[in-house]
């Protein structure tokens, strides 16, 4: 459609600014009604208005539009039979626990925030529209901005269409139905679930912004004259103060035509002060349109005194094109576009991300469609400045919509105020497999692209969070095609198949959750607490940028406090109605400010480690974190440290939080936190800096301080100056401090600062004695297990009781690191912690300095502890470490505690101080602490136990423990025999042999039982550490009396993946002596077997 242009340049920019107003203001009453207020509606729950003509007759119901019907009190009350969209949330709602809260009397879902009301189906909005007579012959576009989801269209009588964007305003073409006078408009909106873009995908989900039924937005008739500007698309250059710009134009007068566009540019409208906005020289061409319109292309030429658009310096400019036209005697229109831009080039070079020449690091978080007041996304401008506000308080320049694209205000607030935004296709699917989703992601980019394609904030784009498909094969082609689709039809930004996987070839940058520190990243938590190493291999292999994919999903304790009430707008927020309600019923509610500050202290902690870990790896594009702020669905994840409203939670200040997280932050290398006082502490100080402008001459100077109990510097120091370029990690030089005059036990404090600016961080370092007694004197009787210790209370003597992990019960994996995500919506998860809480003033603690919250010196003790649950003890009995368990089982979960027992008095640690004291620096420390203060006179416990209460804290035996039975296999690795799968302990395991070579399947474990027993079936316990090697793929049982007859198997099998406990029933119940277990398949096709426990069911439990 295009044609030849001649170009002139206009010298009088001021004529031309005329002209601008004169034709704007002719059209500023005219262009645009509002059609917000009152609509006639009807619900449609059994689908017919469509058979029965609705849209012809009068709707008998009132509605406020813009809205949502929900918030209107149309719908049902929400209940357990609603028709939820929800996916992974729902896992527990079967689950006897919520079963209170999940009924129709009494409902509040403790899975996502409840609506008022609730309702799937179609809704119909009528209202009538007088179209003036001057209006004939113009083009009319009814634009409706948010819809969820599909409208359908009827003007009187005629179908319009239908359009089901999640990201875009649905705009109708009414040219052809609007005539001069009356007219009744009906729109039909359909919330069900149409197109499976993903049940948990946050453009629809139920536990995010809802599955709600209405518009909401601007709502207008638009009027343009029968040539206008249909699109004007802006392409920045620049290296050459330029700008591509594409227009389309329309034309409905069914002929060619001519005329001329106008283009000038000038200062944002918003970011003009008082003094005239800079102008550029205006342009303009002479354009010819045949029948169908015109697509041009023009180049604009801006000067020198052009900015360029980002972070720092979010200036904009508003282009403004002018079409004038003459339509060969009949008529001269006018129409006027004005589009605002940023002068930005978004570039791949290596693994960075240049923006304008200057390597740039993402610092990001999620948003993920929640907003607890409104319901639905805001569509006003300020609403998204509080937001981006609160998230750049808190160091961050970059926001990752989750499954789904924000509404214009969320561009509009983005680039005014210079962030970073990456959109996806309001997808969580599967692709590939030709299903409606396919078509629905191609077309839905398109859509983005042209909708919100100017907005220089609009930097990345990606089809959908962590895709699926029917194969990877026919995924990833498809995602391939998908990548290149885009990459040819707008370069504006950089295109990647997915957030989470998969790394195609295609993709111009990852987004993988590889670097990060949960399990499966080469910095794992479960290693000992350092902040040396980093990323850089596996970034250099990446070869592109590398953004790290939902770091964090740290777990504090839910706000069950204060935030139950902040929920005054839309939702209610039952998911923590629900966990304070369990609280007050265990009888710990008093404590929940004190799990909620503490479990607090020990996520900023973890995101500080997380943070830091990317921003010291070279080359590192940037990370999403998940999250700055709470998600209330999926069964609540309170990863943040802001709640859902964005708001502080209380125990982290965005000034803490930029010392970690900005766009420089100093570094300081660790190969530990945990040191004594025969070491010298070395340390390499670095710096990331990421900000405007290289920095010159440049020093950091650091202290290691000692806070208490008097505060004084231990030794200082500073770097020579230098220069630190911009985008990029600069690693410096290794300082080095003698420990030997550090009166350990200690906590001191690194702080590292870059002089003559607020620039700074710092960490904290343990050292303790090198040498400390652990010996447990003889005033002192040391136990193992729950009898001796009991007798030897009753004797009246002093006991320090270290039990055996395989005596206590309650089947709770002590860790160092909390829980992930949540336990509802991974309910497998053997991991019960969110930290702890301790008194650091008491006495057994004196010889142990700690905060009242987990750090990296407790790493140590507990990923060798076993929580005990004390909900069986008297209530006022506060343990002196306290594990803080999941807001769902909510129990009394005790680390160290005390209790009197007649005249003995009893000291219970489970974290173990027993074994490898000359190693464990931490553990020995903590012993003698114990030790000290169990000599003392402050060792007077205050609350008794019972015989009765000191039985509910100890693991009933398992049948194969009573039984005495023994258990062979065919093949094991030293240290991982048989007898470790009957032993009773979930944490220890039988694993087949691996070095020096591993013996190929099938593998088998026979059990003895010692003498014949009636079995109904029998419990596997996978391996339980978070590693899937040998877990078992597909079994056969056999069982035998003499163990040298087996027959045929009696039971035949297969398992997936998980680590839960597989419950195998027989036919009809068997008396046998001998069991077998053959291992056929490993899940991941590998030669090893691995179990954890095996237990038999017997036939009266049948």
């Amino acid at each position: 459609m295009s044609r030849p242009a001649r170009y002139r340049h206009l010298g009088l920019f001021l004529a031309f600014a005329v002209s601008i107003a004169w034709s704007a203001k002719i059209h500023a009453t005219e262009r645009a009604v509002d059609l917000s207020g009152e609509w006639s509606f009807r619900l449609d729950p059994e689908d017919r208005g469509r058979v029965e003509r609705w849209y012809d007759t009068a709707l008998p119901d009132r509605i406020q539009l813009p809205g949502m019907l929900q918030a209107q009190a149309y719908g049902d009350p929400p209940g357990p039979e609603s028709q939820w969209l929800a996916g992974i949330g729902l896992k527990r709602a079967n689950d006897s626990l919520f079963a209170p809260y999940w009924t129709r009397e009494n409902f509040r879902s403790p899975f996502f925030l409840t609506p008022p009301r609730h309702y799937v189906g179609p809704a119909w909005y009528q209202r009538e529209v007088t179209i003036p007579e001057d209006w004939q012959g113009d083009h009319i576009v009814l634009f409706l901005e948010r819809v969820h989801w599909q409208s359908t269209l009827w003007i009187d009588d005629r179908e319009v269409g239908s359009q089901n964007s999640l990201a875009t305003p649905h705009v109708y073409d009414l040219s052809e139905y609007l005539t001069p006078g009356k007219h009744r408009l009906t729109i039909s909106v359909d919330n069900r679930y149409l197109i499976p873009v993903g049940k948990s995908a946050h453009s629809i989900s139920d536990e995010t912004q809802g599955n709600w039924n209405g518009i909401v937005g601007r709502m207008e008739l638009r009027r343009r004259p029968p040539v206008w500007i249909d699109d004007v698309q802006v392409y920045p250059d620049v290296a050459q103060h330029a700008v591509e710009v594409e227009i389309t134009l329309g034309n409905r007068t069914g002929v060619s035509g001519h005329g001329q566009l106008l283009l000038a540019a000038r200062a944002h409208a918003a970011q003009a002060d008082s003094a005239p906005a800079e102008q550029f020289r205006a342009l303009e061409i002479s354009v010819r349109w045949d029948a169908d319109g015109l697509r041009q292309r023009v180049r604009y030429s801006l000067d020198g005194r052009a900015k360029f658009w980002d972070e720092f310096h979010p200036v904009l400019y508003d282009l403004t094109v002018e079409l004038k036209t003459q339509d060969r005697g009949e008529g001269t229109y006018h129409d006027v576009e004005t589009v605002t831009f940023g002068l930005r080039q978004l570039e791949v070079r290596g693994t960075q991300f240049v923006l304008n020449g200057r390597p740039i690091f993402l610092r990001g978080t999620l948003e993920c469609c929640i907003f607890p007041r409104e319901g639905h996304p805001p569509t006003d401008v300020e609403s998204w400045k509080r937001i981006l506000s609160v998230a750049r308080s808190y160091g961050l320049n970059h926001l990752r919509f989750h499954s789904w694209c924000p509404p214009e205000a969320a561009f509009v607030a983005a680039d005014e105020m210079g962030f970073y935004y990456q959109v996806e296709c309001s997808c969580w699917a599967s692709f590939g497999n030709g299903e409606p989703q396919d078509a629905f992601v191609y077309a839905e980019a398109a859509r983005i692209r042209r909708t919100y394609g100017n907005h220089p904030s609009f930097l990345l784009m990606v089809a959908s969070n962590e895709p699926g498909g029917p194969s990877v094969a026919k995924r990833d082609a498809f995602l391939t095609k998908w990548v290149e689709t885009q990459k040819a039809a707008d370069p504006r930004r950089c295109y990647s198949a997915g957030s989470g996987w998969p790394q195609l070839p295609a993709n111009q940058y990852h987004v993988t959750p590889a670097p990060r520190l949960q399990a499966w990243g080469p910095l794992q938590l479960n290693k000992p607490g350092q902040t040396w190493l980093d990323y850089r291999e596996f970034i250099a292999k990446a070869g592109i940028p590398v953004v790290s994919h939902e770091i964090g999903q740290w777990c504090a304790y839910p706000n069950v406090v204060s935030e139950p009430e902040k929920y005054t707008g839309f939702f209610r927020g039952s998911n923590v109605e629900v966990f304070r309600d369990i609280l007050q019923r265990k009888g710990l509610y008093d404590q929940a400010a004190d799990f909620i500050r503490a479990s607090g202290r020990f996520q900023v902690i973890l995101y500080k480690q997380e943070i830091e870990a990317a921003l010291r790896t070279p080359g590192m594009a940037g990370f999403q974190l998940l999250d700055l702020h709470d998600f209330p669905g999926q069964g609540t994840a309170p990863v943040g440290v802001l709640d859902a409203f964005w708001e502080s939670k209380g125990y982290c200040s965005p000034g803490e939080y930029r010392r970690f997280c900005n766009s420089t932050v100093p570094l300081a290398r660790l190969k530990k936190f945990v040191w004594t006082n025969q070491e010298t502490l070395e340390f390499q100080l670095d710096l990331a800096h990421y900000g405007p402008e290289d920095l010159r001459d440049a020093v950091l100077k650091w202290e290691l301080c000692q806070e208490n109990p008097e505060p004084r510097v231990i030794a200082a120091g500073q770097t020579a100056p230098r220069d630190y370029p911009t985008g990029q990690l600069t690693e410096g030089s290794v300082q080095s401090v003698d420990l030997r005059n550090v009166p350990a036990p200690a906590v001191l404090r690194l702080k590292v600062c870059l002089e003559n600016s607020d620039v700074a961080n710092d960490w904290k370092i343990w050292v303790y004695p090198a040498e400390v007694s652990t010996e447990v004197p003889d005033q002192i009787a040391l136990a193992t297990d729950p009898h001796t210790a009991w007798t030897f209370a009753q004797e009246g003597r002093t006991v320090l009781f270290i039990p055996e992990r395989k005596w206590i019960g309650g089947d709770t994996l002590g860790t160092f690191q909390p829980i992930f995500w949540n336990r509802i919506t991974f309910p497998t998860q053997k991991v019960h912690m969110v930290g702890i809480l301790c008194n650091p003033e008491h006495p057994a603690l004196k010889d142990f300095p700690t905060d009242f919250h987990a750090d990296w010196q407790w790493q140590e003790l507990l990923d060798a502890c076993t929580p005990m649950v004390l909900d069986g003890l008297a209530r006022d009995l506060r343990p002196i470490v306290q594990a803080i368990d999941d807001w769902c089982e909510a129990r009394k979960l005790g680390l160290l505690w005390e209790a009197r027992v007649g005249n003995g008095r009893l000291l219970v640690c489970s974290m173990d101080v027993l074994h490898d004291l000359s190693t464990r620096v931490v553990a020995r420390q903590l012993r003698s602490s114990l030790i000290r203060y169990m000599l003392s006179e402050n060792f007077r416990p205050a609350v008794t136990v019972t015989e009765e209460q000191w039985q509910t804290l100890w693991r009933k035996p398992r049948l194969l423990e009573t039984l005495g039975a023994k258990a062979t296999a065919d093949s094991f690795q030293p240290g991982y025999e048989p007898s470790l799968a009957i032993d009773g302990d979930p944490q220890t395991m039988w694993h087949t042999a691996w070095d020096p070579v591993a013996a190929p399947l099938p593998h088998e474990i026979i059990v003895d039982l010692g003498q014949p027993v009636l079995m109904a079936g029998m419990k596997v316990l996978p391996r339980q550490d978070n590693n899937p090697n040998g877990r078992i793929a597909e079994f056969a049982v056999f069982l035998s009396d003499d163990g040298q007859a087996w027959g045929d198997a009696i039971v035949r099998g297969t398992w997936d993946g998980r680590a839960i406990e597989r419950v195998i029933r027989f036919p009809q119940s068997i008396r046998a002596r001998f069991l077998k277990l053959v291992a056929l398949k490993e899940i991941r096709g590998q030669p090893f077997t691995s179990i954890a426990e095996i237990d038999i069911i017997p036939a009266d439990q049948r």
